[in-house]
């Protein structure tokens, strides 16, 4: 894909820019690793078109979706009459990605006679085609292979030969998972936001403040590859009108809509000031300027309430206060502004102590509605 670019602007995508740069002054192989759909075979084509290779087209294999029976014939090619239905000869993708790179998707599922096969190939770049009796090509392809699967863990196994995996692993990158980059997720919703607007061919959505925070505070298990689907499920879902908070999938929600449990005889459960500041900006999409901000000065709320809605608001962001500026409805030039009335009021919050904070949990929640609305 020419043009592809990585996105986000965290501290972790910008190492993982850094990270790419570095392994494309080179030939070395790299070995990408990570959950699934973090966006490993978009890494690969970016190494790939910052090489000295890129004129070359990039060839790409899932491994997991050849069955072994194929994958010697897809990876290195066959003589005609050397099985049943070889009517002629077929090289195979090492040889025609000759001078370029080919990108191989889950190698901790092959087998280990295709390892033994591959090691073979890495250390002296002959290709051997199947039912061929000598030599057919050598090739001068970059490998960079990935897997989802630990595999050192594989290799105590006896499921994947350590010598291959140290051929491989020359250069060892590995992608983040979504959750660890929570910054970036903005950008991934604009981006593909975009996207699918224009392939679907219909006009670009809104997303409220509270279902975009609600997007924001989920984990996505599934990474990039399942905020790509679930976007374009709301693109081309959508009739009129922002996407709101009940739009999304319970999945992401995580809460249940009924609102908190109360038992008989037991008195509802006391809403704070901050609770009801808090509806206003999340729900209601007032901004911290004029929900909160003229209370405090003119003294009708304490610091008190200040840092609890702001730790409120750090612990669904998972510390971030640029996440806390979208939250509570501020534009990106009050970031500053924002933190500097913080600290003059000491109602500043260290962020490093949200960072690892589970989400909040409904049923402990008094206002598990509110909750529902920010993921």
């Amino acid at each position: 894909m020419p043009g592809e670019s990585l996105i986000g602007t965290s501290a972790a995508a910008r190492h993982l820019d850094l990270e790419i740069s570095d392994a494309a002054r080179s030939d070395a192989k790299v070995l990408l690793t990570g959950e699934s759909g973090v966006g490993k075979e978009v890494v690969a084509r970016l190494i790939h078109q910052q090489s000295r290779r890129r004129g070359v087209k990039l060839v790409a294999l899932n491994c997991a979706a050849v069955p072994d029976s194929l994958l010697e014939s897809e990876l290195f090619g066959h003589v005609r009459g050397s099985f049943t239905g070889a009517y002629r000869d077929k090289p195979g993708l090492l040889e025609l990605a000759n001078s370029g790179t080919i990108f191989l998707d889950e190698i901790g599922e092959t087998s280990l006679r295709m390892q033994a096969l591959m090691l073979r190939f890495l250390e002296n770049g002959e290709i051997w085609r199947i039912g061929a009796d000598r030599v057919q090509a050598t090739s001068d392809v970059r490998v960079v292979a990935a897997t989802n699967r630990d595999l050192a863990d594989r290799i105590a196994q006896r499921e994947f030969r350590a010598d291959l995996y140290y051929r491989l692993n020359v250069l060892h990158i590995k992608i983040p998972p979504l959750r660890e980059r929570r910054d970036d997720i903005p950008q991934f919703l604009d981006h593909f936001m975009r996207v699918y607007a224009d392939r679907h061919l219909t006009p670009l959505p809104e997303l409220t403040p509270a279902a975009r925070a609600a997007l924001i505070a989920y984990d996505w298990p599934g990474n990039v590859r399942e905020l790509k689907n679930l976007i374009e499920r709301l693109v081309v879902r959508r009739r009129s009108g922002p996407v709101d908070e009940p739009d999304l999938p319970t999945e992401v929600l995580g809460l249940s809509r009924r609102g908190p449990v109360v038992a008989p005889g037991d008195a509802p459960p006391v809403r704070s000031r901050a609770d009801d500041l808090y509806d206003r900006m999340v729900v209601q999409g007032e901004s911290f300027w004029s929900a909160v901000h003229p209370l405090f000065t003119a003294r009708d709320m304490t610091r008190d309430d200040l840092r609890a809605i702001i730790s409120r608001g750090l612990t669904q962001t998972r510390g971030s206060y640029r996440l806390v500026l979208q939250l509570f409805n501020m534009p990106a030039e009050d970031y500053k502004p924002f933190l500097n009335f913080l600290r003059k009021h000491q109602c500043h919050m260290p962020f490093f102590k949200f960072r690892c904070l589970p989400p909040p949990a409904a049923a402990a929640d008094a206002t598990e509605t509110t909750q529902a609305r920010i993921g």
